[in-house]
């Protein structure tokens, strides 16, 4: 699976529905393409067009209603509820006492590759600036990543992933009821008690776990998206309790967390199209059936690497989407506390290094994979960080 648990990220999604236009081939560059939104409060109205960009083809950018995923009753849940500071299950000196073992911990990561991922993260990730907020995202970042290793890691061929996956939502139950299961497993528990986060966006990422053990390819954009929220959505909506939102901000905290799901969103289908060729080989294909069609591709296209004409304009239209969700992303970034911004702003703007860095391959993610260079990396450090201090321009509703 190419999601990437990616937790600097506030990840948002939220209610807008989709309508898809009248389908056509893939025309010449003077087509012109327009985006059909529906009002987001209800599942009819009048149809915006919000954009008329020259392109290619006639992609949907908006992919399933959040309303079917209860994505606002979870925003109302962790905005109303209060963290229980003095509820906190264990100190560092506890660590040791903690942990028990089990036969599900055979499973997962070892300690010394689990110390190496968290390491990495730590090193490529600028982290929140306080102690409790850095605890609590790790927390999280472990969490997300044993839970990815339970379908793609190392022993996932071994086991009954289904049946691991079950038993790991019962364990998650045990988490937040606070009885963790080892060191880790504390961790969170004491990150739920620390912050008002709630268990539908971990129960929701399990869902996209299941979804990897019995799918390898989406027909459309709207199952694709669903994908991308229970894999990489749900954990902007695990990470906004704990980032913060600005005390001074304007804008609403549904808006907020709208936009730290659309980063999720835009991440996802980033690490969709850096990974193509990687996915291809396991035979996987995360790009919409219909829309490969439209452009008279097809999975064995995929397969054999064909890189042609038809290839291009196809990811072109996909990086213009993947933008979409990035600059929704934007909206949102300004308004979190200001301590967090920054590695938001980080995340946001390394992605967006990755589509630029397909388009440098002349759009060959076949053969080639997409990489953002350490250079790279630190030079747009700075640049993040006057976005992360910059006054949006206007109020956000």
């Amino acid at each position: 699976m190419c999601s990437s648990v990616s937790i600097s990220s506030t990840c948002l999604v939220w209610g807008p529905q989709f309508r898809r236009s009248a389908s056509s081939s893939s025309s010449s560059s003077s087509s012109r393409t327009q985006w059909h939104i529906l009002s987001p409060s209800s599942s009819t109205g009048s149809v915006k067009f919000i954009n008329n960009e020259v392109s290619s083809g006639l992609l949907s950018k908006w992919g399933f209603s959040h309303e079917d995923l209860h994505l606002r009753d979870i925003v109302d849940r962790q905005s109303s509820s209060e963290p229980s500071s003095n509820n906190s299950l264990f100190t560092k000196d506890d660590d040791e006492n903690v942990a028990r073992e089990g036969d599900l911990s055979l499973i997962l990561l070892s300690s010394t590759k689990l110390t190496s991922v968290v390491a990495a993260f730590a090193l490529n990730t600028p982290r929140p600036s306080t102690l409790e907020r850095q605890r609590a995202i790790w927390a999280i970042y472990v969490w997300c990543r044993r839970t990815d290793e339970l379908v793609d890691g190392p022993n996932a061929d071994c086991l009954s992933s289904v049946g691991v996956l079950d038993r790991w939502e019962e364990r998650l139950e045990d988490i937040f009821n606070g009885r963790p299961y080892d060191v880790l497993d504390a961790a969170l528990t004491d990150t739920v008690h620390e912050f008002p986060i709630d268990i539908k966006p971990f129960k929701d990422m399990i869902e996209g776990m299941r979804l990897d053990t019995r799918k390898s390819q989406y027909e459309n954009f709207q199952e694709l998206y669903l994908y991308c929220y229970y894999v990489a959505g749900t954990v902007g909506l695990m990470s906004v309790p704990v980032m913060g939102i600005a005390p001074e901000s304007p804008a609403s905290v549904h808006h907020i967390y709208d936009a730290a799901l659309y980063l999720g969103i835009g991440n996802q289908l980033t690490n969709i199209l850096r990974d193509v060729g990687e996915d291809a080989s396991r035979g996987r294909v995360y790009l919409p059936q219909d829309e490969l069609a439209q452009f008279g591709l097809c999975n064995e296209d995929v397969y054999l690497r064909k890189v042609n004409d038809g290839w291009r304009e196809f990811m072109k239209e996909q990086i213009t989407r993947a933008r979409f969700y990035f600059n929704l992303a934007e909206e949102g970034a300004y308004h979190l506390d200001k301590a967090s911004r920054w590695p938001v702003w980080s995340a946001l703007m390394l992605y967006k290094k990755i589509l630029d860095a397909i388009e440098e391959n002349d759009y060959d993610n076949l053969t080639r994979r997409a990489y953002v260079g350490r250079t790279k990396k630190l030079l747009m450090l700075p640049l993040a960080y006057s976005r992360s201090i910059a006054v949006p321009a206007g109020p956000a509703v």
